[in-house]
């Protein structure tokens, strides 16, 4: 026989209980009432120990992310089992879909139909700012286009992809980055062209790989070793190491060949010898075989 204590702690226990049922909404009421019946369906199977298909793992997530309180009426599972469940199916659906593709990822683009262009800033012996605009070619590293000036704006900037993609000769895709004379007019000639622009995130030049390399290039192998004395001399510079970048510097991303292509030339015979030819005004050296006199 319950004592008054007892029965009292019970009756308050069943009161609580009670307000909480009539304080929660239908919808919890209905998603619990499908959670314990698909655990009771489950324990009801002849087997030593619950077995759990396809069908009542499914509907245990779909509990995990319609209902608050999913966790907190399991009774033949551990949340963190249906978390595992979860993430399973998550593996075993993209999996299912890369093998339907037959190729994982994007899909490819050829390289010859993506270019990019970008600035770069070079200190004149004026102490002016010249600022130096060019266009590269993903397929072969080529360089498109170059010119400097120091008075960016937009409609340089048009006039130089006018200058550089003439005669409907524009690529498919065209990266450059968030610098403000890029602007919607940029944007807008971009798209007439029947190029897509694609435009890196801020502070982001990883993205735009290809055009920073070449900055890179350009400045170690040649403007950190001249003083350049206005646009004019620029350019001139520029051309120069342009004609070298595409004729004699191999580059490791084209197997070792060079944008233009170069045969490797064996030697011709036992008497001839390597000899350099200057490029750029002799910062670098084109080597070829040369018979003897």
């Amino acid at each position: 026989m319950l004592t008054f204590p007892r029965l009292f702690v019970s009756i308050v226990v069943l009161i609580v209980q009670v307000v909480r049922v009539l304080a929660r909404s239908r919808t919890d009421l209905v998603l619990e009432n499908l959670s314990l019946r698909q655990q009771v369906t489950a324990l009801k199977r002849e087997r030593p120990r619950p077995y759990l298909d396809d069908v009542d793992r499914g509907v245990l997530v779909a509990l995990r992310k319609s209902w608050a309180g999913w966790a907190t009426r399991l009774s033949i599972v551990t949340p963190q089992t249906v978390v595992k469940w979860h993430r399973r199916r998550f593996r075993r659906y993209w999996t299912r879909l890369s093998h339907e593709n037959r190729r994982p990822g994007r899909p490819r683009l050829t390289a010859d139909a993506i270019a990019a262009m970008d600035f770069f800033t070079v200190p004149t012996i004026r102490l002016r700012v010249l600022y130096c605009f060019f266009v590269i070619g993903h397929g072969r590293r080529r360089v498109v286009h170059f010119n400097a000036t120091f008075n960016p704006t937009s409609a340089w900037a048009i006039q130089q992809l006018r200058e550089a993609f003439p005669f409907d000769a524009a690529p498919g895709y065209l990266i450059f980055d968030r610098d403000a004379i890029f602007g919607a007019a940029v944007v807008a000639f971009v798209k007439a062209m029947g190029t897509k622009p694609s435009r890196t995130a801020f502070r982001s030049p990883w993205q735009n790989p290809i055009a920073e390399r070449w900055i890179g290039s350009c400045r170690r192998e040649l403007f950190d070793h001249v003083i350049v004395f206005g646009e004019c001399h620029a350019v001139g510079l520029v051309q120069e190491y342009i004609a070298y970048h595409h004729q004699d510097r191999t580059h490791l991303g084209l197997a070792k060949d060079t944008p233009d292509g170069r045969a490797v030339t064996p030697r011709p015979s036992g008497q001839a010898k390597v000899v350099a030819l200057p490029r750029v005004g002799g910062l670098h050296h084109r080597y070829e075989w040369r018979e003897a006199a």
